[in-house]
């Protein structure tokens, strides 16, 4: 259990570990923001469509090869990114990045629940605990060893804690038996023909558009600001980005849906995340072109912060929908809902690096403009969403196991 756990919080590093170096591997290879904001892109496009084939896959291995399988891939092409001499190299280590990172993800909090001993919702509290931890470390990762070691550190840091993972899970963790009933790859797909299930997706394609925008433009008006932060300072504003969001996804998120309610919260953290976008478009100036940045980087530092309360938010109250929002078995739900929101995050870093080079303004307008569309789907369409009752600290995968253990 401790050995998937650890090897989980090095796996939720990947998401925020390219952040504080993006500016220092777009000045060392000479590259473009728009190119750089591809490393999201590849990442999140292979995830996405690998969370299609996930089921498939431990459904025919097994959860303790298909682990293993994710964890060997992760450490394979994290160490393979630090050794590429060109943006195209990294983009495409990424991308098969992504794919061991769907792999492992989509297992790991089964597995965990299965091993612990006490209550259900201690060892699932440990996995969201290893998420918070792992979103929050992976800036602070990637920005230390960027400062002092250059660019590649980060990847193959990564590759090294995962591999201590890799040996970890394949000593400690017992054989795990193959499912009798085998998933299909459509299952997900077919899922989406549910009208409440379709409309939560595309609600989160649409926020996690302007996460996306975000974590992509984010650190380029503080790096190229009049304050000059390097890839270290760079990690701490995001490490507290990362705090905020694991504080408001365990405890923050479900104080606040007991209170007014599984929609409204929804309201609440797309109206402030909306509204912080907004206010880091006038505290921030320039371009990448021209490689300046005017405005006030300590606005920014602070919007950006507290985007992490608002995230935290969406992150456990969409799933609440997600788990009343279509007839079909949660797993297959969740897979047809992942795949549709990691788009949003895909295309958000690629557009917003692009707009970036000529505004950082209209980056993150963008990405707010996608948070309202977001939140007008939802209340145009609420009448097709489901309010099936779910666990506390909401994640999907969470409500899938709770579900299995109230069966049994």
């Amino acid at each position: 259990m401790w050995a998937v756990a650890f090897a989980c919080v090095v796996s939720f590093m990947g998401l925020g570990l390219v952040d504080p170096i993006l500016t220092a591997i777009a000045k060392d290879l000479n590259a473009t923001s728009g190119q750089v904001s591809l490393l999201f892109t590849s990442y999140l496009v292979v995830t996405a469509v690998a969370m299609l084939i996930t089921g498939w896959v431990s459904s025919r291995i097994g959860v303790k090869w298909t682990l293993i399988s994710g964890l060997a891939i992760i450490v394979v092409f994290s160490a393979l990114g630090g050794l590429m001499n060109s943006v195209a190299g990294i983009i495409w280590a990424r991308a098969f990045w992504g794919l061991g990172n769907a792999l492992f993800i989509a297992t790991s909090l089964a597995t965990i629940t299965s091993l612990a001993k006490g209550p259900l919702k201690k060892a699932i509290l440990l996995y969201e605990s290893a998420l918070g931890i792992g979103i929050g470390l992976g800036p602070i990762v990637g920005g230390q060893l960027g400062e002092h070691i250059g660019w590649r550190g980060p990847f193959f840091g990564v590759a090294v804690l995962m591999a201590i993972g890799l040996v970890a899970t394949l000593l400690f963790l017992p054989a795990t038996p193959k499912p009798e009933h085998k998933v299909s790859v459509a299952d997900p797909i077919k899922a989406l023909k549910y009208p409440g299930l379709l409309v939560v997706a595309v609600a989160a394609l649409l926020y996690n558009f302007g996460m996306f925008v975000l974590m992509a433009v984010g650190p380029y008006p503080l790096a190229l600001g009049s304050t000059h932060f390097g890839a270290a300072q760079i990690g701490w504003v995001f490490f507290g980005w990362g705090m905020c969001l694991a504080v408001m996804s365990i405890w923050g998120a479900t104080w606040l849906e007991d209170r007014v309610g599984t929609f409204a919260a929804i309201m609440v953290g797309l109206a402030g995340f909306t509204v912080c976008l907004v206010l880091m478009a006038v505290f921030s100036q320039g371009n990448t072109s021209e490689g300046v940045s005017g405005g006030q980087p300590w606005g920014v530092v602070v919007c950006l912060v507290a985007t992490g309360l608002f995230l935290g938010i969406m992150n456990t109250t969409v799933t609440t929908l997600v788990m009343g929002a279509a007839p079909v078995p949660r797993p297959v739900a969740s897979a047809g809902y992942s795949f549709v929101r990691f788009f949003g995050g895909a295309v958000g870093a690629y557009v917003a690096g692009k707009v970036a080079e000529h505004t950082f303004q209209g980056a993150f307008i963008l990405g707010a403009g996608g948070t309202v569309v977001a939140l007008i789907v939802l209340v145009l369409f609420r009448r097709f969403i489901g309010s099936a009752p779910v666990p506390a600290h909401g994640s999907v995968e969470e409500a899938e196991i709770l579900e299995a253990a109230d069966a049994d």
